[in-house]
């Protein structure tokens, strides 16, 4: 039978997802304490200050999830979830450079504490780390499977960075970004779980599908909350993504669908990247309806994930990943 999103009514309990993979999300950390034992002092502070500064862990969890779900999960499978983790954790702070971030899950950002050259190189110092420990697996696939989501990555990075300020960025472009940039880690989560436990082609495809709708409704929601939240809730700035001049999907919605003063008023705060005319260009998106539109897209997305886990026997594990999927549309951060 196949699941749907539940009723915005219907809140899931993100804690209780969390609870089935506990004891082996603190054999995770323990690996990663043990990995982030470096005599460079630096490297101990930055590395703890941001892995220790809260976050979901989701993308750890998904792979634990997956592999409990496939049957069982083992010492490699805790191995790649450390992995995936660190790649996260660099990303975050090589996208903090970028962005000029003072605030990362409700705290300074490292860049902030430390500096943007400390920043850059302990995400240098985390990326190495995590190819290091994947080499342990000692299987070609899984190395594979990492060093092209690091390299799209990358891409999404670039492709983000160019469309910036840049009030002509399509719909489809805009997809193609969050695609490299967040969803792709999200799907090699759920694929490498299933390369590690010998699943089927057929089951590790349909497994990576998973993992990337859900990384795409992760990534809609994202950039709906940078205006419907607070700060607070937020863990970042509100309208952080607007000041930065990131052409998103509301905005993208809003620019075609309202009249042309506004749309002009979306092309020059784009343009111009700053606070400045947030709160007009919030009441645009807000009349054009472009935040239902964005989140009506992330539904479909996680309708899809859902969907891809139909190959999967019924499970404890299995219904956690479905509710992931409905949780990933109902978050308010």
């Amino acid at each position: 039978m196949t699941q749907h999103l539940t009723k915005a009514t219907e809140l899931i309990d993100f804690d209780k997802i969390k609870n089935l993979t506990s004891e082996e999300a603190k054999a995770v950390d323990q690996l990663i304490i043990t990995q982030l034992n470096s005599d460079v002092m630096l490297i101990n502070q930055m590395s703890h200050y941001i892995i220790g500064s809260g976050g979901k862990r989701l993308r750890p969890m998904l792979l634990l999830l997956v592999a409990k779900a496939l049957g069982k999960c083992e010492h490699h499978h805790l191995i790649l979830a450390a992995v995936i983790e660190f790649i996260h954790t660099a990303t975050l702070l090589h996208d903090d450079v970028v962005d000029e971030s003072d605030l990362r899950r409700g705290k300074d950002s490292a860049n902030a504490v430390w500096g943007n050259a400390a920043s850059v190189l302990v995400g240098d110092y985390l990326y190495s780390s995590a190819f290091e420990m994947m080499v342990r697996t000692n299987n070609m696939q899984v190395m594979e499977i990492l060093s092209t989501t690091t390299t799209a990555i990358a891409e999404g990075e670039i492709l983000q960075l160019l469309n910036c300020n840049n009030p002509d960025t399509t719909e489809e472009q805009y997809f193609e970004v969050i695609a490299r940039k967040t969803a792709i880690l999200f799907s090699a989560a759920t694929r490498l779980a299933a390369v590690i436990s010998n699943a089927d082609s057929k089951t590790e495809e349909a497994l990576a599908l998973y993992g990337q709708q859900l990384g795409v409704a992760f990534q809609l929601i994202d950039d709906a909350l940078d205006y419907k939240s607070t700060t607070e809730t937020l863990g970042k700035s509100l309208g952080d993504d607007f000041a930065e001049g990131k052409p998103t999907l509301p905005l993208i919605y809003a620019m075609s669908h309202g009249t042309d003063s506004e749309s002009q008023i979306i092309v020059d705060a784009i343009k111009q990247g700053s606070y400045d005319s947030f709160n007009e260009v919030y009441d645009i998106v807000v009349s054009t309806k472009a935040l239902e539109y964005t989140e009506k897209c992330a539904d479909e997305a996680a309708q899809k994930a859902i969907d891809a886990l139909s190959i999967l026997p019924d499970s404890s594990s299995k219904e956690a990943l479905i509710a992931l999927a409905q949780f990933s549309v109902q978050r308010d951060h």
